[in-house]
């Protein structure tokens, strides 16, 4: 009996096309890797393959992800800081027109009356 080759099968049973342009981005994305995949293992993979995985794989490609990652980080922190900021002037307003409207100089605000 012949030995069996104990490779991965990267065939995969036709699939209903992505509806999206992000969708077929990421199914067309998912077959080049699987088809890069494909030729490392059998050996047939070009040179520019090998060396783009090598860099994904190595300490610096790593350290960009990670700074990337922080720095989307702190602009969604930002963002709220400053949602924050708006909503806290918002409250000192209110809270300097019913000062006004206490002191008389300002008519009271209809607690009905939504802006």
């Amino acid at each position: 009996m012949p030995a069996r080759k104990r490779g991965v099968k990267l065939d995969r049973t036709p699939r209903k096309p992505a509806t999206t342009p992000e969708g077929r981005e990421n199914e067309l994305v998912s077959q080049a890797v699987d088809l890069a995949e494909k030729q490392i293992r059998s050996g047939t993979a070009s040179s520019q393959v090998i060396t783009h995985f090598l860099k994904l794989g190595s300490t610096r490609e790593r350290l960009e992800q990670e700074r990337l990652e922080h720095e989307n980080e702190l602009t969604r922190v930002k963002i709220e800081a400053l949602e924050s900021q708006k909503r806290v002037e918002e409250l000192y307003m209110e809270a300097l027109t019913a000062m006004r409207s206490y002191a008389g100089d300002l008519p009271a605000p209809d607690p009905d009356d939504e802006n």
